[in-house]
């Protein structure tokens, strides 16, 4: 069968710091009173996405590259990756305080958990005015401070605080620790991994009264105690180009600001490439196979495919590709 761009059905996560936006802002059909995240791309072990569009319909991302292989991933990803689909695309609504956490690199999370690491990235597609991220230490510790502050409660007077509006871009390393603040909705791309280390959740507890694990001991030796400024991202908004956010060893993803016709040339990319709509809508097209892309919406172009139109009257998009 001829590969053409697929869409998949979301996979819809609630945890106790979900909101409503997912249904609200981005129209997602989620049957809960709120939810957390919408995985909308996805090769985790039991939370793989199924297609929803054209003649692959029903099918699973993993069945798709069980059969395509190189068409699908691309002949170099394939080659590094095997049939393993190494990015994962979220929604995240966060209607309360995430936990402060982090995520170990891909040594320690292959020793501790035969996983990828988890390096990734956040766009800010809406944030209520005053919200926050932490990224990072507001100054260089060593192990001992940081425990020590851990244990006496005053985790928070190290950490680095920023304020957001939307269209800021957060590249977070492994061993980063992070939290996404209350009022935000973002697109994250991430590394294929579950893998978190939770090291404070402001002593929070569940609906049946109880507190989340944290995992204070595995997180010591994953932590990067310096303080960085590496973490914001600056990019150019050019009309009609890819312009580049992040280049990481894991993922390529670009800003895209189509208005009119922008036609995208992919022969020399071996490689898969994904669009997620983060504003407006509009029309991606490769032959005669036409999908929709509407602000919340994925759509994953296989790597067979040499040439992509999309057509917007004004449409903001996220390109991912490895």
């Amino acid at each position: 069968m001829k590969l053409y761009p697929i869409k998949f059905n979301p996979i819809f996560k609630e945890y106790l710091w979900g909101g409503t936006k997912l249904k609200e802002v981005l129209g997602k059909d989620v049957k809960t009173e709120t939810a957390s995240e919408s995985w909308e791309l996805s090769g985790v072990e039991g939370n793989v996405s199924v297609v929803s569009n054209g003649e692959l319909k029903g099918n699973t991302l993993q069945e798709l590259i069980d059969t395509y292989k190189e068409e699908f991933l691309g002949k170099d990803v394939y080659n590094r990756f095997g049939n393993k689909f190494p990015i994962l695309i979220k929604f995240i609504d966060a209607k309360l305080d995430l936990s402060v956490q982090l995520h170990p690199n891909d040594a320690l999370a292959k020793e501790r958990h035969n996983s990828f690491g988890k390096t990734e990235m956040w766009y800010v597609m809406q944030a209520d005015p005053g919200s926050k991220l932490i990224v990072g230490f507001n100054e260089t510790l060593t192990k001992e401070t940081y425990l020590e502050h851990l244990k006496n409660g005053k985790l928070l007077e190290i950490l680095n605080q920023e304020e957001v509006t939307a269209g800021d871009t957060y590249f977070i390393n492994t061993g980063k620790v992070h939290a996404i603040g209350a009022g935000i909705l973002l697109a994250e791309i991430q590394q294929t991994s579950d893998v978190t280390y939770r090291i404070y959740d402001y002593e929070r507890k569940d609906k049946d009264g109880n507190t989340r694990e944290l995992h204070t001991e595995q997180a010591v030796d994953a932590i990067d105690y310096q303080k960085k400024d590496d973490f914001k991202t600056s990019y150019e908004t050019t009309y009609n180009s890819s312009n580049n956010m992040v280049n990481c060893d894991y993922f390529v993803t670009n800003y895209l600001n189509v208005v009119g016709t922008f036609v995208k040339q992919l022969v020399n990319r071996d490689s898969f490439t994904i669009y997620i709509c983060v504003d407006g809508q509009a029309q991606v097209t490769v032959g005669e196979n036409s999908e929709k892309l509407v602000k919340g919406d994925t759509i994953l172009i296989p790597a067979a495919i040499n040439e992509v139109i999309i057509s917007a009257k004004d449409a903001k998009i996220l390109e991912v590709h490895i």
